[in-house]
């Protein structure tokens, strides 16, 4: 493994120098008052990137934890649900449903493609009594973008019905204001835009949700956020808090507050647009026809196998993408834009995944257009 590994996934990301040090901190215990303050601090910040007035909970697992999360709180068996299927994550979160008992009506897209609010607008029609609408925001297996604030006012007419939204690959990424938007559930993960390890999971839900929530019968116990929001209030977790991991998400939270989370959107963004710049250029194309700033799809050339690139880049260059998964597997890769990414990555990444595709493709950019593509990427980065 290089020294400095690059890791340009839609998830997990490079982790921020600060992070890395606080990790390094010595253990305390997760019911002192030392720990007690900074999870208030943190519970209390983490409204600022939600863009939400309500209460954020905090639990350790992955992102699909939180999908669960989400799921067991405010899904009573026999509720019908409609889920959007637009790539591996929404056939996983529709999956989730069934297994709690959920009726569940399928809408799927193309992959590559966003969903259709009028489709969802035509079906709440058709089936008012729909307790359930739930997509991702940003579905990571295609980094196709949902208009989630066009369905969250269709949603927001039907007062029995619940907006839960996946935002793992999308909150701190772009903007994705929960209360605005009327989300009456929303989850993201620690090890996207947040730039920690994978192992904590964040949601939030409206007052809307709460209603359901207190009388839901469905089972649940590790997940029962009434429990947590009971600890919360006391200043503990419930369970054992994570600590670690914590304690560097108020790190996280310091680096956000520093500089605003406009800026944050705004980097994430410039890195998207500088990629998809110059992968065009090399004969790749756009996958998503309404991409997340948070992750590039890019189709490869005709004869190129997807799988393959991203091997040699990581073999030869210490550099983590991702290929395609099932129907796009071998077709596309999929470059991040989340995390602590330097300019010279940037460029590196770049460069790279040129010299890696004319190995592949047996197809040579002159020098001449090398030099001036390198020349362009300099200027852009500031290098």
């Amino acid at each position: 493994m290089a020294t400095e590994y690059n890791v340009l996934a839609p998830g997990p990301v490079n982790l921020h120098p600060k992070v890395r040090e606080s990790l390094a901190w010595p253990m305390v215990h997760h019911r002192t008052p030392e720990f007690d303050k900074i999870l208030k601090q943190v519970l209390t910040r983490l409204k600022k990137v939600f863009q939400t007035e309500q209460d954020c909970f905090l639990l350790s697992g992955t992102g699909s934890a939180g999908m669960e999360a989400l799921l067991v709180n405010t899904l009573a068996p026999g509720d019908e649900i409609l889920g959007i299927d637009s790539g591996k994550f929404g056939e996983r979160w529709c999956e989730m449903a069934k297994v709690y008992g959920g009726k569940l009506t399928t809408l799927k897209t193309n992959w590559g493609k966003a969903v259709d609010p009028e489709a969802v607008r035509t079906h709440l029609k058709n089936y008012p009594q729909t307790k359930i609408v739930m997509t991702q925001a940003c579905e990571t297996s295609t980094g196709v973008l949902h208009d989630i604030h066009a369905l969250g006012e269709i949603i927001a007419e039907y007062p029995e019905c619940l907006f839960l939204v996946d935002g793992i690959t999308a909150l701190g990424a772009v903007n994705l204001p929960m209360d605005a938007w009327k989300i009456d559930g929303l989850v993201g993960g620690s090890q996207k835009a947040f730039m920690l390890p994978t192992g904590l999971t964040l949601f939030s839900f409206s007052q809307k949700a709460w209603k359901k929530i207190e009388s839901n019968p469905q089972p649940r116990f590790y997940f029962d956020i009434r429990k947590e929001r009971s600890a919360n209030q006391k200043g503990e977790t419930f369970f054992s808090s994570n600590v670690t991991l914590i304690r560097a998400l108020n790190v996280v939270l310091d680096l956000i507050e520093e500089k605003g989370l406009e800026f944050l959107f705004q980097e994430i963004e410039s890195r998207a647009l500088f990629v998809r710049k110059y992968a065009l250029k090399m004969g790749f194309c756009l996958y998503a026809e309404r991409p997340s700033a948070s992750l590039t799809a890019l189709a490869v050339p005709a004869g190129v196998d997807s799988q393959t690139l991203r091997l040699k880049l990581e073999e030869n260059h210490g550099t983590t993408i991702m290929g395609g998964q099932d129907q796009a597997k071998g077709k596309i890769i999929r470059i991040g834009h989340m995390g602590y990414i330097t300019p010279l990555q940037q460029l590196n990444l770049m460069l790279d995944l040129c010299a890696e595709l004319e190995k592949i493709s047996g197809k040579n950019f002159s020098p001449a257009q090398k030099q001036a593509w390198e020349a362009e990427m300099r200027r852009d980065l500031g290098l």
